[in-house]
């Protein structure tokens, strides 16, 4: 079962919008990467949905727990097998002092559909909304959507006004260096309010005296500062320039348990860390072999790096213990009904990859280049350096190419890669939140595959996978999940390595709540006087 450890806050509001009954403070915290970008639709990111969300909302939102309760919307009906009706809050008012209505929930679903948007394969999924009246909305979905609300808790609304005004009806390409004004700027009805945003050095944020929410912390303003060096950002927060470390790193970890004035809150993470390889090109774009074709095409070259990865190794060494080696799939267990034989690892073993790899006709090896983010899982370049040592052992040259997340995911949407490391996670624990947009063949039309970087094709894997996103037996939906599951192995699409335990540091005495999904809420947090 996931481990979920909370620190809750202890000081509540006097009322919606109102002062804590505590000093008014500034939350200063610090983390590896930086937001990508302010507008929500445009990049799916955990840390940038993670600071977005505090400004913009969705219709429904998660308790500590991750259950899905109240948001805009203050209640919803199912009227039939594929339509919804939402009754919205009344009184929201927009950051900029307009006020929240159906026109606003209709044009946000809409905007979300965009090509350029990265969440469109779940606003697909949600339907197509309209208005009833100012207050309440009708959402049809194309077809069952047996986790429709937790694809809706994926949709920020924004304002239809401000957009059409500053000229952001559609959202950014970032693969394309686009920018608009939402790169810079937000407006939505959230806890607090985007006062500056300032690429790789700060973003700033205030409370917001109108929201229409119960503050439980007594957090004022933030200030966020992304520290990419390890070593720079334990010192910011043991010196006290900053309260709270999202990722400090594993090797750290021991010595900040010890450290007087800091705490530790942990929790495993939501989120499969794996490897990704082109299975589409006949080549290999980024490497050399001696044939000219693409190994990663061959079960048995993908079975020969699966089983010379020491995953021991670096859950030990690497990661301080702070990992969970798997063999599954999905960002939880639970996704595949914690089943363990949908979660067992294939064995490490150097002589049982040397020999697949002679079989396949690469006994002498290949060069690949393997392209690494730097700065958006725990040590993520780390990971990708000790992988490249133990595929050395099967005479595979790896070229690392690590880089910060701001140039490696576009790059990535490009498919300008052979070999890749990516984590997937969040809220939502079904199947589903992988399958779809990470596993299933490319489908630009619907979104399916649109992470699928690597453009593998299992057509098995497709019908079984299509099949349960539409299920509304669940008995057997959990057939057709756990079939695709066991195809999805079978054939080594993606190498799973691990799922994240994840750390948390802070300045004693400073509560927060860890949640599995790894999300910092700003409004829940209480520094001490």
């Amino acid at each position: 079962m996931l481990m979920l450890l909370a620190l809750c806050a202890g000081v509540v509001a006097g009322g919606p919008g109102g002062m804590s009954s505590a000093q008014a403070q500034t939350l200063r915290w610090a983390s590896q990467g930086d937001p990508q970008t302010m507008d929500p639709h445009s990049q799916n990111e955990s840390q940038t949905n993670g600071m977005n969300a505090q400004v913009y909302e969705r219709l429904t939102s998660r308790d500590r727990q991750l259950n899905i309760v109240p948001g805009l919307a203050t209640e919803w009906t199912q009227v039939s097998a594929t339509v919804w009706r939402f009754k919205l809050r009344p009184n929201v008012k927009f950051h900029d002092g307009t006020a929240f209505t159906a026109d606003d929930v209709v044009f946000s679903l809409q905007r979300a559909k965009a090509p350029s948007s990265q969440i469109a394969v779940y606003a697909n999924a949600v339907g197509t909304a309209r208005k009833l009246d100012e207050l309440t909305v009708e959402i049809t979905q194309p077809r069952f959507d047996p986790i429709f609300l937790q694809h809706l808790d994926l949709i920020f609304i924004m304002s239809k006004s401000w957009s059409e005004q500053h000229k952001v009806t559609k959202p950014l390409s970032f693969k394309d260096n686009e920018e608009s004004f939402a790169s810079f700027n937000a407006n939505g009805t959230g806890p607090f309010m985007l006062v500056r945003r300032q690429p790789g050095i700060r973003a700033t944020y205030k409370r917001n005296p109108n929201w229409w929410g119960r503050f439980e912390g007594n957090v004022q303003e933030v200030e966020f500062t992304p520290i990419a060096n390890d070593a720079t950002r334990l010192a910011a927060l043991v010196s006290g320039e900053v309260d709270l470390l999202l990722d400090p790193s594993p090797r750290d970890v021991p010595r900040l348990r010890a450290t007087p004035g800091i705490q530790i809150v942990e929790g495993v993470e939501n989120r499969l860390v794996f490897v990704g390889m082109d299975q589409a090109r006949d080549t290999l774009v980024y490497g050399k072999t001696a044939n000219g074709k693409n190994p990663f095409q061959d079960l048995r070259v993908r079975q020969a790096l699966y089983q010379a990865i020491d995953i021991e190794a670096i859950r030990k060494r690497l990661m301080n213990g702070l990992s969970q080696p798997t063999g599954g799939l999905t960002p939880s267990p639970l996704g595949a009904y914690e089943d363990p034989a949908l979660e067992t690892r294939l064995p490490f073993d150097l002589a049982a990859a040397r020999k697949l790899m002679s079989d396949a006709g690469y006994g002498d090896g290949f060069e690949v280049t393997f392209d690494c983010p730097n700065n958006r899982y725990v040590n993520d370049e780390g990971i990708c350096l000790a992988l490249a040592s133990m595929w050395a052992q099967i005479k595979i040259k790896v070229k690392v190419n690590a880089m910060p997340r701001v140039l490696y995911f576009p790059k990535l949407e490009r498919y300008e890669t052979s070999l890749y490391l990516l984590g997937w996670g969040g809220a939502i624990t079904d199947a589903e939140t992988i399958f779809t947009p990470v596993y299933r063949n490319e489908d630009r039309a619907s979104g399916a595959g649109a992470y699928n970087y690597g453009r593998s094709r299992n057509a098995k894997f497709d019908q079984l996978a299509a099949a349960s996103s539409s299920e509304a037996d669940p008995a057997k939906r959990e057939q057709l999940i756990k079939a695709a599951l066991a195809e999805y192995r079978a054939q080594l699409n993606v190498l799973p390595l691990h799922r994240q335990v994840i750390p948390w540091a802070t300045r004693q005495g400073v509560k927060v709540v860890h949640r599995a999904d790894n999300w910092l809420e700003y409004a829940w947090i209480t520094l001490p006087k």
